[in-house]
């Protein structure tokens, strides 16, 4: 298990140049690698799929490109102009 830990740590690490889609299967836990955009604004509450979605228009922070879990962990649900 501490294994799969480092090597999902490594891969969030390594894996912040390039736009992708994994997911990383062992021992039936899986892990997914997904980049996402969020709203850095105060009151910003989903994440998006795409970086220039209209429910990104009135952001007022930064449009940042965060991986899924962290979106998620975060508490962000999928947008609804996307679902």
């Amino acid at each position: 298990m501490k294994t799969l830990f480092i090597t999902g740590l490594l891969l969030i690490a390594l894996g912040d140049t390039v736009n992708k889609s994994e997911t990383l299967i062992k021992d039936t836990v899986e892990i997914e690698i997904t980049d996402v955009y969020i709203c850095t604004g105060k009151y910003s509450k989903r994440y998006h799929y795409n970086k220039n979605c209209r429910g990104l228009s009135n952001c007022k922070g930064e449009i940042k490109r965060v991986y899924l879990n962290e979106a998620k962990h975060k508490g962000r649900t999928l947008c609804g102009w996307e679902d």
